[in-house]
């Protein structure tokens, strides 16, 4: 027997150091809903001080080499895989590996913090592909700490992990110079910039203050494009939606235009959010682009519908490379794999 092996933490073990049954142990990463927060805090007090990375399901057959499945830490409700157009794509790339390599794909959506941890932890996969989620994220943790590869979209960066995505401030300093080109009052449709997803209007936020690596990293664009422009970013107002919902975005376009009535350019972080500025912008009588300039982010079916300038990526690419890194190793860098598509909404 080799050393790592006689050495392995026990569930027993933790259950003894924590002053515990190990049923309460057991429990407390296959049900913590039935243990007392004071006794699932001595559980996994115990458990980090002992390095003890929680139970695995696939042991057995991780000691033979594979667990047969690929686990996705969607960072959002399990509808949100269905009802937004990009995360749709991205798992039809990830599944499209999985596919070719004989994988199942294991979704894992984030519904409660407690709950969530332990079922990344005890999943029954080789490896994983997280959604971009925001820094400091448990789940993220929970992922590294089993010791199995970890690649994460868009971010954040975290040690164990790997990250696949495009140069989100290089984009967003391109599209930006293009829609703030003419502007005197430019605004932005953003994505939540907290996990706590508070929708709000916000004039010209600190983008290092934003835990969505994404979203900052848009903002800091935007921003480098408007100062080229002469434009003072503190005076750009910037409606975060909780959501990347096109009727959310209505509403928040709405309110931009009210609290800034001349708004003659709004950039928006993805094409659902554009297609609800548009519409927003018809109610009250405003045309694009003779009177705001508007873009969009993802080069989406309903940009080239409704004519939209955006930027293009494939969300479908990256989620394939993502599983191609985590079951292979096979690495590509997307960080210049974007481009801008000029439309209607902006000339």
């Amino acid at each position: 027997m080799s050393n790592s092996t006689s050495r392995r933490v026990t569930l027993a073990q933790v259950a003894e150091r924590a002053g515990v049954s190990t049923m309460t142990a057991s429990y407390t990463y296959s049900r913590p809903e039935r243990v007392s927060a004071a006794s699932r805090e001595k559980v996994l007090a115990a458990a980090k001080a002992l390095g003890y990375a929680g139970p695995d399901p696939s042991a057995r057959s991780l000691r033979r080499g594979q667990a047969g499945a690929l686990g996705v830490v969607l960072g959002e409700h399990l509808t949100y895989a269905f009802d937004d157009p990009q995360a749709t794509a991205f798992l039809a790339g990830v599944a499209e590996v999985c596919a070719e390599q004989g994988q199942a794909m294991s979704i894992l959506p984030v519904v409660d913090a407690t709950a969530d941890v332990a079922r990344i932890s005890a999943a029954a996969v080789d490896g994983y592909v997280v959604w971009t989620t925001e820094d400091g994220a448990p789940v993220l943790q929970a992922a590294i700490t089993t010791g199995r590869p970890v690649v994460v979209h868009g971010g954040p960066a975290a040690e164990g992990a790997r990250v696949v995505g495009i140069d989100n401030r290089a984009a967003a300093r391109a599209i930006g110079r293009v829609v703030f080109a003419d502007a005197r009052v430019p605004a932005v449709l953003s994505f939540p910039l907290t996990g706590a997803r508070e929708a709000a209007v916000v004039a010209g936020p600190e983008p290092h203050d934003v835990t969505f690596p994404v979203t900052r990293e848009r903002l800091l664009g935007f921003g480098d494009a408007a100062r080229d422009l002469g434009v003072d970013w503190a005076d750009v107002l910037v409606g975060a939606c909780s959501t990347n919902d096109a009727r959310e975005a209505q509403t928040m376009a709405e309110e931009l235009v009210a609290r800034a009535r001349r708004v003659d350019a709004l950039a928006t972080m993805s094409d659902e959010l554009a297609s609800g500025a548009l519409r927003a912008l018809g109610a009250a009588g405003l045309q694009a682009p003779s009177q705001v300039a508007v873009t969009g982010w993802d080069d989406a079916e309903v940009s080239r519908a409704l004519g939209i300038t955006t930027v293009a990526q494939s969300m479908r690419e990256q989620g394939a490379a993502c599983a191609h890194q985590v079951l292979s190793g096979t690495t590509v860098d997307f960080s210049d794999q974007w481009q801008i598509i000029e439309r209607a909404s902006t000339h």
